[in-house]
């Protein structure tokens, strides 16, 4: 054999090294998207809740298409007298347009879709970081977690939250290990909605903060370009409050000082649990949440799998080197300090209630999930001098420790049918309300004051019937949620709803039906007297 042909032989070689890698990457993304959309997909129509959120967001992206209005102010927050952004509702708008705003399921089904895109996203940030068995084990955890399987199912602002969490962390990581500048204008504009979806999300800006001034720091000869990028990283970020802006021009600043008063109050109520409780409870809730799901419902496996994060995280940190370690530690860290944020920013993190809060801090679970994946990847590899028996175990610890995950959370998957029933259920209701008033001009009420009626609203609307205002009705419908029992002091099936009648001042006539949309919510049509 000639020397060109030994040359050219091993050049084949590493071709076919390179080509094997990338059709086992291909291989593995292709299973991991795979198995995302298998646990996604099915049964959409029903797995997702539809309650009163569900229906304002269907409602209001059913409005933009028949009247062509432009919210300039995004969902309420339940943590204060203010909006997320409206960027969110332009998000959903194009999944509406083919049935007109009148297919809920649709804006479900995009939702599901960023979310089964968020596991290819996580993948890829922790093969570039840790290799190909980081990015198999993150990308595995992400796809076959619960919460984020149920997130992926019902419309909400933060449910698209991972996946563009995803994109910021993974473009911020490629544009500081190499990349070209529109790679930093790419994590800036995924940071940008993330920021929108949930007012919380600004926090995400720190670990792509963090890594700008790093390149800046350790790039003196382009320190100009990194300025100049900066500053259109800002401009995009800032570009997502024009709508913000535009509404605070028209309408006294009310937001802004919505917001300022909830600062003001300290995030909340506490609970009355003091800074050091809450700082050992809300991390422990944050980390565990896209591990095992809500503390609450698995308190035991939430302190296992945060313990074991943290310790794999730290063993990892130790032994790693060069970018491995840097990326890491700074996932890592970003993790630590997302929690230690939420913990002094929101108080009332600190308290359990019935109603969806987790959600949060969704922003943080691409990088619990890429950080364990990257910890799991260095410890496999792990080889102590003269100390078979110590690698063996750490072998051993990762496999059941990721065996335990996978298994948990796989039997822990939401059910096929929401316990609402989901869309068809809320449908369903529309239309026994539809025949119960013969089509009559009906008003719609809530129990409490606050409960959204738009569970019932929006399938009304869709159904050729909204409701109407009280000085134009016939009839009334009361939706009461039995979940605010406690709150209003009386009990739905006719208590509750009488007196809050009786608050809005309709005299009532004869009840012409009652029933159980879904467990305790009560739907109750009465005539109006005189009419």
């Amino acid at each position: 054999m000639t020397d060109a042909d030994s040359g050219s032989s091993r050049a084949a070689g590493l071709l076919g090294g390179r080509l094997g890698g990338r059709a086992a990457d291909l291989a593995v993304l292709v299973a991991l998207l795979a198995l995302a959309a298998w646990l996604r997909l099915p049964d959409l129509a029903t797995r997702g809740t539809f309650d009163g959120d569900q229906g304002t967001d269907a409602l209001v992206v059913r409005t933009m298409l028949h009247q062509g209005v432009l919210p300039l102010l995004g969902p309420h927050t339940s943590i204060g007298e203010f909006h997320h952004g409206a960027p969110y509702y332009y998000l959903l708008f194009p999944a509406g347009i083919p049935s007109g705003g009148d297919d809920p399921l649709a804006l479900a089904a995009l939702i599901a879709v960023l979310g089964i895109a968020a596991v290819g996203v996580t993948w890829w940030l922790a093969r570039s970081i840790g290799g190909p068995g980081a990015g198999l084990v993150a990308g595995l955890l992400l796809a076959v977690s619960a919460t984020a399987v149920d997130g992926s199912t019902f419309i909400w602002n933060p449910n698209p939250i991972p996946f563009f969490s995803a994109v910021a962390l993974a473009a911020s990581w490629r544009a500081a290990t190499g990349g070209r500048a529109r790679w930093w204008l790419l994590a800036a504009a995924a940071q940008a909605m993330v920021q929108q979806l949930h007012v919380l999300g600004v926090i995400g800006l720190v670990p792509i903060g963090v890594l700008w001034l790093v390149s800046l720091y350790r790039s003196p000869g382009e320190r100009r370009r990194l300025l100049a990028v900066g500053a259109g990283m800002g401009g995009i970020i800032a570009l997502g409050y024009l709508p913000l802006l535009l509404h605070e021009l028209g309408s006294d600043f009310s937001e802004t000082r919505g917001m300022l008063a909830w600062l003001a109050g300290a995030g909340g109520d506490g609970g009355g649990a003091s800074l050091v409780a809450r700082l050992v409870f809300v991390p422990l809730r944050v980390i565990s949440w896209p591990l095992t799901g809500p503390i609450v419902e698995a308190l035991g496996p939430a302190v296992l799998a945060v313990a074991g994060w943290s310790a794999a995280v730290a063993v990892a940190v130790v032994r790693a080197r060069g970018d491995e370690r840097r990326g890491l530690a700074w996932l890592g860290g970003s993790v630590v300090l997302g929690t230690v944020a939420l913990t002094l920013v929101v108080r009332s993190l600190a308290v359990v209630t019935p109603l969806p809060s987790d959600h949060y801090h969704a922003f943080l679970w691409p990088a619990i999930t890429v950080s364990a994946g990257v910890a799991a990847a260095v410890i496999w590899r792990w080889r102590p001098a003269g100390t078979r028996a110590v690698a063996a175990a750490a072998r051993v610890a990762v496999i059941l420790g990721i065996g335990a995950l996978v298994a948990w959370n796989l039997g822990t998957q939401p059910p096929a049918v929401s316990p609402d029933g989901g869309w068809p259920a809320a449908a369903n209701a529309a239309g026994a309300v539809v025949a119960a008033t013969g089509g009559r001009p009906t008003v719609v009420v809530g129990v409490p004051a606050y409960k959204s009626t738009t569970a019932l609203v929006y399938p009304l609307t869709v159904q050729g019937h909204p409701p109407v205002v009280e000085t134009l009705a016939t009839r009334v419908t009361v939706l009461c949620d039995a979940l605010f029992e406690e709150v209003v002091g009386l009990a739905c099936e006719g208590p509750a709803e009488e007196a809050r009648l009786a608050e809005v001042g309709i005299a009532t006539g004869p009840l012409v039906t009652r029933f159980e949309a879904a467990p305790g919510r009560w739907i109750s049509v009465y005539e109006i007297a005189g009419r």
